[in-house]
């Protein structure tokens, strides 16, 4: 198994990102998937998740509005669009499956096991 994430990098504020997370060696399109990040300091908090085929998503109130989740699972990937960055987004960011409970609106989402290597994301001027 393994998740390989990139698109990190140094952005200022108001830029954008992509985040991408290429997935091997389990059927990726049985699985939702999420993204996590981790500030310095800070404790991992749940940014977006996605189900496997239907659509359905979860964003993070801090980031609603601006991160877009995605995937193609023709190509087992997983992606994290991030628009009008702010200096608070910056945070080592992970891709990872997920659990979901949809009934469960405020964090529908928690990891299940396979997680991809972190992708650093500074925004800052």
């Amino acid at each position: 198994v393994q998740l390989q994430a990139s698109g990190g990098g140094l952005v200022q504020p108001g830029g954008s990102l992509r985040l991408s997370c290429g997935a091997s060696g389990f059927p990726f399109d049985y699985y939702a998937m999420g993204w996590f990040r981790q500030a310095p300091g800070k404790e991992r908090e749940i940014v977006s998740c996605m189900s496997s085929n239907d659509g359905t998503t979860y964003y993070a109130d801090s980031v609603k509005g601006r991160f877009t989740i995605s995937r193609d699972n023709a190509k087992n990937t997983v992606y994290l669009q991030m628009n009008s960055l702010k200096p608070e987004d910056t945070a080592v960011y992970r891709c990872a499956t997920v659990y979901t409970a949809w009934t469960n609106s405020a964090n529908p989402c928690s990891p299940s096991g396979y997680w991809g290597q972190g992708t650093l994301v500074t925004v800052s001027s």
